[in-house]
């Protein structure tokens, strides 16, 4: 008899998964992690139940979240990304030849440990002694930090009211935020489902709260599959051009110039 993993994507529709294999799970201190190994995706990274990322395209919503920011700044070299424990984000940040500085925050050790230990091609960013990885709450830290940052990742949950997450994306966050950019910098952040239907309750609600904060925001979406819809991302800067999209050419260029290795989705 197969077994099957349901996840709720909205009231009223659920979706189903077989499961093949149940590779590890943990409960640290803040939630339930799963490393399972789903028919349609290979191996996925669940957190409380919901799929994180899948091995079959978490290239997409990585190389989406950090390559479109640190292509428009011109020499981006201090990164901060907040959350991003699984190690994708620092992953695609340090491809980057330009960065000498990356700073993750993240507040679950055990996920960040959990992931380290399944996530082999995690591994070398992790080891990186660019990357300088946290423990702790990534608006505090970001507080108490002396030195500017040229590129801004926040790679956060939803901002479901009366979770964790959810002073993470006010206008009072934005605005002690936009005060750690250095001139010119760049802040990014994911902005959970923008399809036609679920796009109201978080990707819009985010860029006018941006809006409200930054002279120049950008939205940008892309379908990922295994999150069965789009998925949008918001980029903010006090220079309307620094945010402008790049020209397909540009984009080439700049990747070829900047980037060690190939990107899957930027190409």
């Amino acid at each position: 008899m197969s077994k099957w993993v349901e996840e709720e994507i909205e009231t009223g529709l659920r979706v189903g998964y077989r499961l093949k294999k149940i590779l590890d799970s943990s409960q640290s201190e803040f939630q339930t992690v799963d490393l399972v190994d789903l028919e349609p995706f290979g191996r996925t990274l669940m957190i409380d139940g919901l799929i994180q990322s899948t091995q079959c395209d978490e290239f997409v919503y990585h190389e989406a979240l950090v390559h479109p920011a640190l292509l428009a700044h011109p020499n981006p070299r201090s990164v901060y990304i907040g959350g991003g424990g699984e190690g994708s984000t620092a992953r695609e940040v340090l491809r980057h030849k330009s960065v000498e500085r990356c700073v993750m925050v993240d507040i679950d050790a055990d996920v960040v440990t959990f992931c380290k230990d399944h996530l082999p091609e995690n591994a070398a960013a992790f080891a990186d002694p660019r990357l300088e990885l946290i423990i702790d709450d990534a608006k505090a830290v970001l507080e108490k930090e002396q030195n500017g940052f040229d590129v801004i990742i926040m790679d956060l949950d939803d901002p479901l009211e009366g979770g964790p997450c959810y002073q993470l994306y006010t206008t009072e966050f934005y605005e002690m935020l936009r005060s750690k950019l250095n001139p010119g910098g760049i802040f990014v952040t994911q902005a959970g489902a923008a399809g036609i239907k679920q796009h109201r309750l978080v990707w819009s609600p985010i860029n006018s709260t941006l809006r409200a904060v930054f002279p120049a925001v950008t939205a940008y979406k892309h379908a990922v599959y295994s999150f069965l819809d789009e998925w949008g991302w918001h980029m903010a800067s006090d220079s309307a051009e620094l945010v402008a999209p790049l020209t397909p050419a540009e984009v080439d260029a700049r990747l070829k110039e900047r980037l060690l290795g190939e990107t899957t989705l930027l190409h």
